[in-house]
């Protein structure tokens, strides 16, 4: 008998080998960052948009081990991920994880209607109104309130696609600057564990503040104790952005820093002298060398 199961355990673990290898073949090599073509294309049925998928993988990163990397997810990737690997990144104070700049196709105003659409959390008509009078658009051009929509597609198309052809773990991360701040913002708020760090980034509040802001703010007022797994959180904003999205941002982080959960390491930070363009790759570092700190 004891013959007969050695036996067996010898076939099992050759056939665990074999499907192993398997597993590991089919997945996909990175591409050389020699260029600023994307590294796939998404057709989401969910949303009706397609989206770029820019990446970066650390320095070791090989198809042929076992080991897996948690991912950061970043909006607005196509304006980004020139910096992922840029001299504004600290690569030595982050540990390895994959970066997966998302972006939508289209370019232009197309791309700027799009982000509306996708990074704002509830419908906000006022919003709708003042910037499409403030580009010359015909109203009803400019819509907002579809981030239930581009987070479900999140899960159930762009982070599947990537973990089915990358060497992740379920470690996942997402950070946003801008109109991707506020998308970010919305995911942590309404956490259900599915991304556990957050980089929010310059966050547009001011346009969902009735209805988004004062809710989220009442929410870490109100509640002791929040049932989440661990999660990490880096605010920012730069010190030369528009008053009110300065102050709102500082409003959300003290509401937040003043409730103290246990289970929520969170750090907030005002860059001295920055827009908010030039604050971008500081801030992507921030949200990096915060969140992925080298232990």
């Amino acid at each position: 008998m004891k013959f007969i199961t050695s036996k067996k355990l010898l076939i099992f673990n050759c056939l665990f080998l074999i499907f192993q290898n398997v597993s590991l073949a089919q997945k996909l090599d990175p591409k050389g960052r020699n260029s600023y073509k994307s590294d796939h294309i998404i057709k989401s049925e969910i949303t009706d948009k397609e989206y770029l998928i820019h990446m970066s993988f650390p320095k070791h990163y090989n198809i042929k081990d076992s080991i897996t990397y948690p991912v950061l997810y970043v909006l607005d990737g196509k304006s980004t991920f020139g910096y992922f690997e840029s001299k504004y990144i600290d690569s030595e104070k982050i540990e390895d994880v994959i970066l997966v700049g998302i972006s939508h196709k289209v370019m232009g105003i197309q791309s700027n209607i799009n982000r509306f659409i996708d990074y704002t959390p509830y419908r906000d008509t006022i919003t709708e109104k003042r910037i499409a009078k403030k580009f010359g658009f015909k109203y009803g051009t400019i819509k907002t309130g579809g981030a239930n929509k581009f987070l479900e597609c999140l899960k159930k198309e762009i982070v599947p696609f990537i973990d089915k052809n990358y060497k992740t773990n379920s470690e996942r991360g997402i950070s946003g600057h801008s109109l991707g701040g506020l998308f970010t913002a919305y995911c942590f708020v309404n956490s259900d564990n599915y991304f556990t760090k957050f980089g929010i980034n310059s966050p547009s509040f001011q346009l969902n503040e009735g209805i988004f802001l004062k809710p989220a703010i009442s929410k870490f007022s109100d509640s002791q104790n929040w049932d989440i797994n661990p999660t990490k959180v880096f605010i920012s904003t730069g010190e030369n952005e528009s008053p009110m999205m300065v102050s709102n941002m500082i409003k959300f982080s003290m509401f937040l820093q003043k409730r103290n959960y246990d289970n929520v390491d969170m750090n907030w930070r005002i860059y001295r002298n920055e827009t908010h363009s030039s604050v971008i790759p500081i801030c992507l570092n921030g949200t990096l060398t915060t969140l992925y700190e080298k232990k």
